[in-house]
């Protein structure tokens, strides 16, 4: 079913107007509030049972659902409403259009998908399906993930598409990651009592090299066949309070990306070994670790039946077979397959997600509406 590209354009330029800046990455950002309001008038005014969910301090949740008679599958169309902050790209959130480009902060992270889903959710009311077609316009995605979390607790769906934007690419798996910090003990002293000191800075020193090791230990091994290997590096070090005396702690914060079938565990346990071993070379060596945030990697098996689908629709709109590829980074996605929905990502064409200049390829976002009206035409029937 075609979408006008003017009304897709409207609808995205009127989203990106809108400041949705989670107020976690930037203070005093704008949060979801305000364009929660005009999705959910904009979904009610279509026709759909529409539910804002107040997550408290300016957050929300947005969802509408096309209810079906009965007796069908039912589908989840996911969005997140919250950007990232402008930076220095300027007037972020005056919509400018160029061509068959527009350009603004969320345009293309991802407020076009967003007006996507909105306008196939409208769509599905005409369709006479028997399933339910569920959009969810969600809080946080940039952050926390506060608001996906929040919509498995109160709603499931036979399967789910997120619509981050991959240029007509069909992602079926993507990678997760592990934070943890260890932190080194030594013993403060002043810099001329050496016999007295103990440098906990030091003292991380087995840990950067385990570390190193482990590193060429992963990239070694074959790892996901879309993901590749898993991956750790140390992303921030802190210790030391000046130049004349011992530092009695180092802190090391680290990062081990994780591809299906690596678990917190997994990962806890090779950092444990790290500290293991340099405990079994140094006598003096004192460290603990502790994981401060896990997200799981994501896959979805090719035979389920959302993935059949969705392939054969995006071959439509492309006129070719669309890539089956899997991404580095970390998306809602994970949370949904957690829950037990089978769930696929794709989206439209673009660039600048996070950048100084951003932007979104109109026309491949009204072919995203229109596959995705397609697809739940067939899954939902």
């Amino acid at each position: 079913m075609p979408i006008a590209l003017e009304e897709l354009t409207a609808l995205t330029a009127n989203l990106v107007a809108i400041d949705s800046t989670n107020p976690d990455l930037v203070p005093g950002g704008a949060g979801e509030a305000t364009i929660a309001r005009f999705v959910a008038d904009w979904l009610e005014a279509a026709g759909l049972e529409t539910t804002t969910y107040d997550l408290g301090n300016g957050r929300a949740n947005v969802v509408g659902v096309a209810r079906g008679s009965g007796g069908g599958h039912s589908l989840m169309l996911n969005a997140h409403m919250d950007t990232v902050g402008p930076g220095a790209m300027p007037a972020p959130f005056t919509p400018r259009i160029e061509g068959e480009r527009l350009y603004g902060r969320g345009a293309f992270d991802m407020k076009a998908s967003l007006a996507a889903i909105m306008l196939a959710g409208r769509e599905a009311r005409s369709l006479g399906l028997r399933g339910d077609v569920i959009v969810t316009a969600v809080a946080d995605e940039e952050f926390a993930s506060i608001g996906t979390q929040d919509i498995v607790r109160h709603l499931t769906a036979d399967a789910a598409i997120v619509t981050e934007p991959f240029g007509f690419e069909l992602v079926v798996a993507h990678k997760g990651f592990v934070w943890l910090e260890v932190e080194t003990r030594g013993v403060a002293a002043h810099g001329s009592l050496p016999e007295e000191g103990v440098d906990a800075i030091v003292k991380m020193g087995p840990v950067l090299t385990g570390l190193e090791a482990l590193d060429r230990e992963l990239r070694a091994q074959p790892g996901h066949p879309l993901l590749g290997p898993g991956s750790v590096h140390a992303s921030l070090i802190q210790g030391g309070q000046e130049l004349s005396t011992y530092p009695d702690r180092c802190l090391l914060a680290i990062e081990r990306r994780t591809i299906p079938g690596e678990s917190t565990a997994v990962v806890e346990g090779q950092i444990a070994d790290i500290l293991a071993r340099a405990t079994a070379a140094d006598a003096s060596f004192r460290a603990k670790q502790r994981t401060t945030l896990t997200r799981d990697p994501f896959s979805v098996g090719l035979e389920e039946p959302i993935v059949a689908v969705t392939r054969a629709h995006l071959a439509r709109a492309l006129g070719r077979e669309p890539t089956v590829i899997g991404a580095g980074g970390w998306m809602d996605s994970a949370i949904l397959a957690a829950a037990g929905i089978p769930t696929v990502i794709f989206g439209p064409d673009g660039d600048g997600a996070h950048a100084e200049v951003e932007w979104v390829d109109l026309p491949s976002a009204a072919r995203v509406a229109e596959a995705l009206i397609g697809i739940v035409s067939e899954f939902c029937a």
